[in-house]
């Protein structure tokens, strides 16, 4: 048999445990949210990039070569004592030295003067012209253009920092036209990827 006070006693006990561990509370603390700081912390020690449009053949970013070390200290002398070489690029080429190239851009059907501390891609969007690019630092294939006027590309253009074409396609012609600067007079295919 079921003593029905006994059953009530105990239900009472139990709702009077529970109204006191509540009214106390548990002690427990939610810990802080550092997923901002975590990530903020990992933020700083990545080098800023700036990253290529969708759809892209980029395979890298950033301006460091994929396996360079930085060695030496910051006057530019490494660790043997030799001084490290001071790489320039033709945009630096000063305004006094400056030279003129006829390129034709074929598909776009004009031929325009670009200067040879400007790149092909610079020089045709400076003219209007939509023309491909994805990266522009020369690490994907989507600015890819072909130059038609026969010959290695590097007879035609000076390649800045070119990391994707291998010597057979710029021995065909193909140039990667946001890192090339003109050093003749060429005629190009923009949009022809090798």
């Amino acid at each position: 048999m079921v003593d029905p006070v006994a059953i009530g006693f105990g239900a009472g006990l139990v709702l009077v445990f529970v109204a006191l561990h509540f009214a106390r509370g548990t002690g427990w603390e939610a810990t802080a949210d550092i997923s901002e700081e975590v990530i903020e912390r990992r933020a700083s020690t990545v080098e800023e990039t700036e990253f290529p449009e969708p759809g892209s053949r980029a395979v890298g970013g950033g301006s460091v070569p994929a396996g360079a070390i930085a060695t030496g200290d910051e006057d530019g002398e490494l660790e043997g004592g030799a001084a490290a070489e001071e790489e320039t690029s033709p945009a630096d080429i000063p305004e006094d030295e400056v030279e003129y190239f006829e390129v034709e851009y074929a598909k776009e059907g004009d031929t325009i003067e670009v200067a040879n501390n400007q790149t092909v891609l610079e020089a045709g969007e400076d003219n209007g012209w939509d023309l491909p690019y994805a990266c522009r630092q020369g690490q994907c294939v989507s600015c890819a253009g072909q130059i038609t006027s026969g010959g290695n590309s590097e007879e035609y253009v000076t390649h800045d920092d070119q990391q994707m074409l291998d010597d057979a396609e710029l021995d065909e012609g193909y140039t990667l036209t946001c890192v090339a600067y003109p050093k003749a007079d060429f005629t190009i295919e923009t949009g022809e990827a090798p």
